[in-house]
């Protein structure tokens, strides 16, 4: 039994009583060899396994993790590689039961006869570590643990990993002007220690804690300039934090804990100084953020973040004291101590036996019993019932009744006479598409809540609003840090919330072309590259294109969750045959599109590509629909349609 992740819609579409199928997926067996260097987070580990990985095109694949180097590895490590797996686009990532397991099981606060019953059924069923030993896989690969060392990624990527030694040879660090009262080039405005995957990692936090008592001992601060955070995962880092001596530690160099969720992370780190905001304005600074996230994509982490480093736990508190990203963190000086010696970052990083150390006496079972034993305690509601039908509220801008019912999404596609909404790269990502970070006053989303009453301080983020589509429709391709093809400015792409409304060619926001088009009724269709859809299984990445108008999207792959939304949506995927992409078609934008053919599974259709100059082009691809299950839910016009039709067909058979 395996649990993965799937998209919102078809989460939607089982809960509404449809069965969830998938092809089976190829089983990749990964071979971890050697171990560790010495001052090598799980972190610098799980970024160079996800730039390897993604490299192997593991996308879709469930992927097996073997070998020496996985035994050697706690299980805090192996859920860190395991919490990666869409950035590297695979399904699933595994490891094997064995000594690792049952000591995080007792570590957690399992009970003894669970911990006894979890062994004793891995052996029987043939499922533990020594058993699985030759297992054939329908592909191998190999990646030695010993050739890890302290890496980054970024900017924009996860799997784009630069090693910090190697950061001025990457025009990442370099020289930079220290002014007084002045901030940085490349200054580092948010560092946050974030996300489920670094957080939950106890030799991670104790790391950073560690870091932060050194530098505090020797005097360093962050600059004035860092919004720094700590935001875990789960409570017990409180507590373990606490009871190392460390939470204080970290509180000093402004690392205090802020929530018990996603901040940073998914967007939500918040407002910046007014003074600070309007610095980066005023000079147009290169600022950036670092934290110790799954995902930097553009546009995500804040608005007047240009780009975005993951780091591991203590590289964040290193980069707050440091306050740019220009610095060499490996070689540059972070300080003077109180003799006036130079402080590297060598002189404040913790040893790997302290951190061990550290973390056997401080993490202990009863943190996590205390946390989770409670959290799952059923309490009987005894209080007035509450009506299963929500009274809408027209002004609200937080909930609102969707019109996925209503005109053209309820009724046929005809995937005829498709103008192009956009023409887009590779790595298009669901921020991307659909942003889900703090609403800006100029936005289209701004200035529709601006319009209904909203001061800009209330405005929120793009997430916050997704119940109500008028907001959530103008998140639409709203990144600033698009570069839609179709719009290009002396010979160069020009990147912003941008298309080019067919067959005038003039150039709008994005929102106003959405709008265009949809009072004149056009259909559209999306052009992309590779990986199309990678991160967030945000459903807004596809509810947004479809009531856009949006009947399919031609693309040369797609990310697996992505797919399935838009199937779930009611949006035709389609792939080009290897060979086959935007710039072999000699795509422009000022073309309409087609679908001509039977859609069945996986089945080889017709993309007819009408010129402006009136060739017509026939190109074969493929029909991402890849069970007859996605054909159903695809035909009935997507999730919700699906459904009425089951109910209306159950209602009259009864």
């Amino acid at each position: 039994m395996i649990a993965i992740g799937v998209g919102g819609l078809e989460a939607e579409s089982v809960m509404l009583g449809r069965a969830s199928w998938m092809r089976l997926p190829e089983s990749v067996g990964v071979e971890l060899t050697g171990k560790l260097q010495p001052g090598i987070t799980a972190t610098d580990m799980v970024l160079a396994l996800t730039e390897f990985l993604r490299k192997q095109k593991v996308v879709g694949a469930w992927l097996e993790f073997f070998g020496e180097g996985a035994s050697a590895l706690t299980l805090g490590d192996r859920a860190t590689i395991s919490n990666m797996a869409p950035e590297y686009g695979a399904t699933a990532a595994m490891f094997y039961i064995d000594a690792q397991t049952i000591a995080y099981l007792k570590l957690t606060g399992r009970e003894d006869a669970q911990v006894a019953l979890v062994e004793q059924y891995a052996r029987h069923t043939g499922l533990w570590a020594d058993d699985l030993k030759g297992a054939h896989y329908e592909r191998g690969l190999t990646f030695d643990l010993s050739s890890v060392v302290r890496n980054m990624a970024g900017p924009s990527n996860p799997h784009a990993r630069v090693a910090t030694r190697d950061l001025a040879a990457q025009g990442i660090s370099g020289q930079w002007e220290e002014v007084p009262g002045q901030m940085p080039d490349g200054a580092v405005i948010i560092a946050a220690i974030t996300s489920c995957t670094n957080t939950s990692n106890p030799r991670n936090v104790i790391a950073a804690g560690l870091l932060a008592r050194n530098a505090n001992k020797l005097g360093l601060t962050r600059k004035p300039w860092v919004k720094s955070s700590l935001a875990p995962g789960s409570k017990t880092v409180a507590m373990y934090l606490e009871e190392a001596g460390l939470g204080h530690e970290l509180e000093k160099l402004g690392f205090g804990v802020v929530a018990f969720a996603c901040t940073t992370c998914n967007g939500m780190s918040g407002a910046l100084d007014p003074v600070i905001q309007q610095e980066i304005i005023d000079r147009d600074l290169y600022a950036t953020a670092v934290l110790s996230g799954n995902r930097n994509f553009d546009g995500r982490i804040h608005p007047y973040a240009k780009q975005a480093f993951l780091a591991s736990p203590p590289l964040v508190v290193a980069y707050a004291i440091a306050g740019t990203i220009r610095f060499d963190i490996e070689k540059d000086v972070l300080g003077l101590d109180a003799d006036g010696n130079e402080i590297r970052l060598q002189d404040i990083w913790p040893s790997d036996e302290e951190i061990d150390a550290v973390v056997k006496s401080a993490v202990k079972p009863e943190q996590f019993r205390a946390v989770y034993i409670p959290m799952f305690a059923i309490h009987e509601d005894t209080g007035p019932k509450v009506a299963p039908l929500y009274d809408w509220r027209p002004q609200s801008t937080y909930i609102r009744r969707p019109p996925y019912w209503e005109g053209a999404l309820a009724g046929a596609r005809p995937l005829k006479g498709m103008r192009p909404l956009a023409v887009l790269p590779d790595n298009i990502t669901t921020d991307h598409l659909s942003p889900s970070n703090a609403i800006m006053l100029d936005s289209a989303a701004g200035e529709y809540l601006a319009k209904m009453g909203l001061p800009e301080v209330d405005f929120n983020s793009y997430a916050t609003h997704r119940g109500d589509h008028l907001t959530a429709q103008r998140a639409t391709f709203a990144n600033p840090k698009l570069f839609n093809e179709m719009v290009v400015e002396n010979g160069k792409v020009k990147q912003g919330s941008l298309a080019r409304i067919e067959p005038e060619g003039q150039v709008t926001r994005m929102w106003e072309a959405i709008e265009t088009y949809m009072q004149r009724k056009q259909p559209l269709i999306i052009i992309a590259g590779a990986d199309y859809g990678q991160g967030s299984s945000r459903d807004w990445a596809a509810k947004g294109v479809r009531l856009a108008g949006v009947e399919a999207i031609a693309a040369e792959g797609f990310e697996r969750i992505h797919r399935t939304n838009l199937v779930g949506m009611g949006v035709l995927p389609l792939e080009f045959l290897p060979g086959t992409d935007r710039h072999t078609l000699k795509i422009d934008g000022s073309e309409t599109y087609d679908v001509i053919g039977a859609r069945t599974p996986r089945a080889t259709l017709t993309l007819v590509i009408n010129r402006k100059n009136g060739e017509r082009v026939e190109v074969p691809v493929t029909c991402r629909l890849d069970t007859a299950e996605e054909v159903s839910i695809y035909e009935a016009g997507g999730v919700l349609q699906r459904f009425a039709q089951d109910f209306l067909e159950s209602a009259a058979t009864a």
